[in-house]
């Protein structure tokens, strides 16, 4: 997976997917209604939130992991008040649309909340415990992973990073009470690796803005458009606030151990050319050189930056200039052409998600394809176009990642089913 970031082209293309941790795995839900608590508390749950990660390499046997979070929660760990509410979204009771709003709301900090949650124990997190229950649950998921950044503590035992922690006499994340076929998805994640690599997010400026200004998911975000245009230095304000943000929120879980990051613009799409090089790439940059300021606790380096918008085809060249290392493409674009605009860049993507509910010669078809694509790049890591869709077969995906991998063993896993989450 690093490999690929960095621009070099593994024996084996790696894979990860969107949204891989959450709604698609019976697990994660069955952990979800333990849990009885709303999603945006249980983010900020470190055992919770490491096993919710965790779930999809143990099933799937993907290249990395990526924190189970939500890029609410920085704004939460500020102290704006941010519920999601089921089948809607991101929903703020006070959105922010005018300059006297915005001086209120960028007086906040990352870590200020007076509450930024609840626990697992009932008690109240502020904003300060909220960051530090990020980091939490980071650490758990890469000692479970094997990764590097653990090697001190494991010396005695005389073990390689990455090697069956029974053998190295501790028990990291659980790993005597996992079951075999979990196992074996950790060991087809690491492949001839020692480790697996944790990705970090969060919500890219715009994307941030965007909710704010709505209050809730907007089809044309046209009061958040219409700040941008009305009043440039109330914009300003609250775009460098909104980078420094998710910016701090990335470079937390990159000290805590994340090896990577993505930066998510889910609205960007909708946004001229001009409008999204002028008023919207500056504060994308802004962030993602604050995330990569922070060294990764597992890699000794600043984190790799993978930039993803949606419906962006025509803001491909502009988000190659935020200075990312990746490029990711969504699935209305032509994964070579694209390729082949970024130049030097990597590429992520661009599977269909909708082909997941195809008949497999469909969808193998597809997966085929989009490898093929990715040979244009520098290199390639596959994952769908946007998210994995909730109704999505878990065991689907599995065989989908033995296809990219090129494993028959391990399509044989995929076949034979899953036997339960220890």
């Amino acid at each position: 997976m690093l490999q690929a970031l960095a621009g070099r082209r593994p024996a084996r293309t790696p894979v990860w997917f969107m949204r891989q941790a959450g709604r698609s795995l019976p697990e994660y839900r069955a952990l979800r209604e333990r849990a009885g608590a709303s999603m945006l508390d249980v983010c900020l749950w470190p055992q919770a939130a490491a096993q919710a990660t965790l779930q999809p390499v143990r099933r799937h046997g993907v290249d990395a992991a990526v924190l189970f979070s939500d890029i609410m929660v920085p704004l939460r760990l500020a102290g704006v008040e941010v519920r999601i509410e089921p089948g809607v979204g991101p929903v703020l009771d006070a959105p922010v649309r005018d300059a006297a709003q915005v001086a209120r709301v960028v007086a906040r900090r990352f870590g200020d909340a007076e509450r930024a949650g609840t626990g697992a124990d009932g008690g109240a997190l502020d904003g300060a415990a909220g960051a530090a229950a990020v980091e939490a649950a980071v650490r758990a998921v890469v000692a479970e992973l094997g990764s590097p950044g653990h090697a001190g503590r494991h010396a005695d035992h005389g073990a390689r990073p990455g090697a069956d922690p029974e053998a190295r006499g501790d028990d990291a994340g659980g790993w005597s009470t996992l079951t075999p076929r979990a196992r074996a998805g950790l060991a087809q994640s690491r492949g001839e690796a020692a480790w697996t690599p944790l990705l970090g997010f969060g919500g890219a400026p715009f994307t941030l803005v965007a909710y704010l200004a709505e209050g809730r998911p907007s089809r044309d975000h046209l009061a958040a458009r219409t700040l941008m245009h009305a009043d440039p230095a109330a914009w300003d304000a609250l775009m460098t606030w909104a980078a420094h943000l998710t910016g701090a929120f990335m470079a937390t879980q990159v000290r805590a151990g994340a090896a990577a990051v993505q930066l998510f613009d889910s609205w960007a799409g909708s946004l001229p050319a001009v409008d999204y090089r002028e008023k919207v790439a500056p504060y994308s940059a802004l962030a993602l050189d604050l995330a990569r300021d922070a060294v990764s606790a597992t890699t000794g380096r600043p984190a790799a930056a993978i930039h993803f918008a949606t419906r962006a085809e025509h803001l491909l060249p502009e988000l190659h200039r935020t200075g990312a290392d990746v490029v990711g493409v969504d699935e209305c674009s032509d994964l070579g052409e694209a390729s082949r605009w970024l130049g030097d860049r990597p590429v992520q993507g661009n599977l269909n998600p909708a082909l997941l509910g195809a008949p497999w010669e469909v969808l193998a078809r597809g997966v085929d394809a989009c490898l093929e694509a990715g040979r244009a790049a520098p290199a390639h890591v596959f994952n769908l176009g946007h998210g994995v869709p909730p109704t999505s077969d878990p065991d689907v995906l599995t065989r989908v990642v033995a296809r990219v991998h090129g494993s028959t063993d391990w399509e044989d896993a995929a076949l034979a089913g899953w036997d339960g989450e220890a």
